[in-house]
């Protein structure tokens, strides 16, 4: 049976907090499989109240805009995120098991819809993220966004990730350039595996992408590591690695 799990967001995303209404969670859960099917452009408070056969006005009640109700869901799916590393890393104490944990965990999350989240498909949003992620921020609105803390649950993520980083690795000089990179690649590279196959080498068609993507992760992330440590042990004349 599912149970309702709550993701604590900023205030400012909403008008009322739609996770606390019966309206509110339908609003969530039929946006998100509207928005997949039709893409982010075409969606609109209209259909959506056609959709779930209400008004456009009661849905105005919990949201300004479109735009705010998509950073909602984006904030919604990487504090989700947040939640289930925070969950599998609790009682591990190496650092570097840690971290492979925490980037298996973030591609394994996306991939999965969780039976005790009953308005909300995981699945499904990851694929609103990969798609429509970056219209959340890139806009000319952006800066006065970030003022009023509308990308504090992925800002949260990225520091989960870099205070990993950190203590694998003091002395790594980019330890928020890594973490933030780690989390585009996971998305980005499914989405090229995907649409654009000749800038990646994850294969869509071979079946098991997401394997492939927590591999890529993991690579990337040790080899850097790795390669840094060395680099700096060499130029104080020593010859050991991680």
């Amino acid at each position: 049976m599912a149970v309702a799990i709550k993701m604590k967001l900023n205030e400012k995303l909403y008008l009322r907090d739609p996770q606390e209404t019966k309206l509110g969670r339908n609003i969530i859960q039929h946006s998100i499989m509207m928005i997949d099917a039709m893409g982010f452009e075409d969606f609109t408070f209209k259909k959506l109240a056609e959709r779930i056969e209400s008004t456009e006005a009661s849905i105005y009640r919990y949201f300004e805009n479109k735009h705010r109700l998509l950073l909602f869901l984006l904030s919604w799916y990487w504090e989700w995120v947040k939640y289930c590393i925070d969950l599998k890393i609790l009682n591990i104490e190496d650092p570097a098991r840690r971290l492979k944990i925490a980037l298996e965990t973030l591609v394994e999350a996306a991939h999965r819809d969780d039976p005790n989240t009953d308005h909300v498909n995981e699945a499904v949003l990851h694929r609103i993220v990969i798609a429509e992620s970056a219209k959340g921020y890139y806009t000319k609105q952006v800066d006065e966004e970030n003022r009023q803390g509308l990308f504090l649950t992925y800002k949260a993520l990225c520091r989960t990730i870099q205070a990993i980083i950190e203590e694998i690795n003091p002395q790594f000089p980019y330890p928020r350039a890594l973490s933030s990179t780690l989390l585009e690649m996971a998305k980005s590279h499914v989405y090229f595996s995907e649409h654009l196959p000749s800038l990646t080498d994850i294969s869509f068609k071979s079946g098991n992408s997401e394997e492939q993507v927590q591999r890529l992760l993991i690579d990337f992330a040790f080899g850097l590591l790795k390669s840094d440590q060395f680099a700096k042990q060499t130029e104080n004349g020593q010859s050991n690695t991680l």
